[in-house]
């Protein structure tokens, strides 16, 4: 069986790891084909940064000439990308799951066209139990967060509502409401809480509070399940990347996690 041909769309953090992920600890069973950002000066730091050498190339030739297509660019542009996808029969990785939030008719579409959808669990942990507990009864799914302050930088949310960060000074609530909510109001910010929708009860029914502090240093996400399985309750303390703080080291790993888990024969978890 030969390699399977990824091409990248978006050369940010996460791009960025999987990309240098691909010529290293997966070389053996992945060939990097392409790379593509909007961003050409991001596409370059990348190359540069690469030990073997891959071509950018524009959106369209990526999608003609990959086997599997990772979108890790912008929640603004993962619908139409997943569209593109479908046309040309491609499967996909959707990093930015918010941006399908409003759209899953596309996951329909995908399945019905025999494209196949990953969707990594990122920076949050009990979406295996989440998955299980799906098969019965689920009465509530609620996500707490808890960034730093530059953590929610250049929200949406914040500009409508005038909430000025440097106004905070102890631990406070920025936001209660739905997932579909918080995606819409931070769309850069709150990633997970788009694959807790998607594999469990939907957006408008996910609860979902947003909390910073200047005190804070850790992404800290606390999920709580409950249904006739019982009740389910996580917390996962992430350390924002180094490159970006509004993105945890876990969903660098996790991106990475589920290309590994695509190309091996052997699976774990649900």
């Amino acid at each position: 069986m030969g390699k399977l041909k990824v091409g990248i769309i978006g050369c940010g953090t996460i791009g960025s790891e999987l990309a240098i992920a691909c010529q290293t600890i997966l070389k053996d069973r992945v060939d990097l084909i392409g790379i593509c950002d909007a961003e050409e000066k991001k596409t370059a730091a990348l190359q540069k940064a690469l030990k073997n050498s891959v071509s950018a190339l524009d959106l369209e030739n990526l999608i003609d000439r990959s086997d599997l297509l990772v979108e890790a660019a912008s929640a603004k542009v993962s619908a139409d990308i997943l569209a593109g996808a479908i046309e040309k029969k491609r499967d996909i990785m959707i990093m930015s799951i918010g941006g399908l939030l409003g759209k899953e008719e596309l996951l329909k579409k995908a399945d019905d066209a025999g494209v196949k959808v990953y969707l990594p669990s990122g920076a949050l942990c009990g979406i295996d139990g989440l998955k299980s507990a799906s098969i019965g009864r689920i009465d509530s799914v609620s996500l707490t967060t808890r960034k730093p302050l530059k953590g929610l930088e250049g929200a949406t949310y914040l500009k409508e509502k005038k909430i000025k960060l440097e106004d905070v000074k102890k631990e406070t609530v920025i936001f209660e409401g739905t997932a579909v909510e918080a995606i819409k109001g931070f769309p850069k910010n709150v990633n997970v809480c788009a694959a807790l929708s998607l594999a469990g009860i939907g957006s408008d029914k996910t609860r979902v509070k947003i909390v910073t502090s200047p005190d804070y240093t850790k992404n800290i996400h606390e999920v709580e399940i409950r249904g006739e399985f019982g009740c389910i309750s996580t917390r996962t303390e992430n350390v924002p990347s180094r490159s970006n703080p509004k993105t945890s080291q876990l969903a660098v790993f996790s991106a990475i996690a589920t290309l590994k888990g695509i190309v091996k024969n052997v699976k774990v978890g649900t």
